[in-house]
């Protein structure tokens, strides 16, 4: 394997300048395209390890994720990957499959210097692993540390869906959703719903759940049926697109037409393919935003350089068919 030596004796220039090249650094013209040309000849590739010895770099990020499942984390993953690139960095997905000890695995790895940095996506009660002397981004969740956080703007997504609601001719709403029992995004969104109900004088139903999935998914048809098709109910925001879909089913096995007598709407707006739109109408977060601004806060720290503790981003509204308009 050739080495910077051999590249720099057949570029005929100093091992400084090829090892500037490889950092990033400018050169004359003539000299890089020398160092180019060697590099192609030998077949040299850096070696990344070497060069995390000794600048206590390795260039690679975690993220930690609860599911790859999930439309809006297997979107946001690949968003953050592509920001990575622009600062020559690598990402390590760190699937935790919903696992609280794989979680505190990852964290561990990411406190013993195996990666430069950590964006962390968890509803769990991993609080006293998070220290700020860690360099971590959260999205989605505050930690008791002070820790960068980046979010969307949950509370305004909340009001938003009762609002489109309404206007597509809904009269009586329901928020539907389950959520961690630590305060995160999924809180907001109700918080939001239910503030824009009060203001404007709506009745509205709520099936909320603090706990696991599994254990929402087997009440909810019950729950579906006496709360929602039993009451009358028109219009359901929903808490995530996932849920949503879920609901959507159940709503189907009810023998209910959507958007004909009921009207649903999601939150996330993630997409479910490249080149197939979602049929789904959404409250779509600006994912690839908020890759942008956790890529961006993380770099910041680990360069030693100021960044906001939170930023929230805007959300929009997605229609799909499963809304009148």
């Amino acid at each position: 394997m050739a080495s910077i030596k051999d590249v720099a004796k057949l570029a005929d220039v100093s091992v400084g300048s090829v090892s500037k090249y490889l950092n990033g650094g400018k050169l004359k013209a003539k000299t890089t395209l020398a160092i180019e040309q060697a590099i192609q000849a030998l077949n040299y590739e850096k070696n990344e390890y070497a060069t995390g010895l000794r600048t206590n770099r390795t260039h690679t990020i975690a993220l930690i994720v609860p599911t790859i499942w999930h439309p809006f984390f297997s979107e946001l993953a690949f968003h953050i990957e592509t920001e990575l690139r622009h600062y020559q960095s690598k990402l390590i997905l760190c699937n935790t499959q919903n696992n609280y000890e794989n979680e505190i695995a990852y964290i561990s790895m990411a406190r013993q210097n195996k990666v430069d940095g950590l964006i962390a996506l968890t509803y769990s009660n991993v609080d006293e692993y998070i220290s700020s002397e860690l360099p971590i981004v959260s999205i989605d969740r505050y930690f008791s540390e002070k820790i960068p956080t980046i979010m969307s703007d949950n509370f305004a997504g909340g009001g938003l869906a009762a609002e489109k609601l309404i206007q597509a001719g809904a009269t009586k709403l329901a928020f539907i959703g389950y959520g961690s029992i630590y305060d995160n995004s999924t809180r907001d969104r109700y918080r939001g719903f239910q503030a824009y109900c009060q203001t404007h004088g709506l009745e509205a139903e709520v099936i909320y759940y603090e706990g696991h999935h599994h254990e929402f998914n087997e009440k909810l048809p019950e729950l579906v049926q006496e709360t929602i098709v039993s009451k009358g109910v028109d219009g359901i925001f929903v808490v995530n697109d996932e849920q949503a879909y879920e609901v959507l089913n159940l709503l189907q096995q009810n023998n209910v037409r959507v958007p004909e007598e009921i009207q649903v709407i999601g939150f996330d707006g993630s997409q479910q393919s490249t080149n197939i739109p979602s049929t789904l109408s959404s409250i779509r977060q600006p994912i690839p935003a908020m890759a942008a601004a956790a890529v961006k806060s993380l770099m910041n720290i680990i360069e030693k350089k100021e960044t906001p503790l939170e930023t929230i981003l805007p959300v929009t509204y997605q229609a799909g068919m499963t809304t009148k308009q």
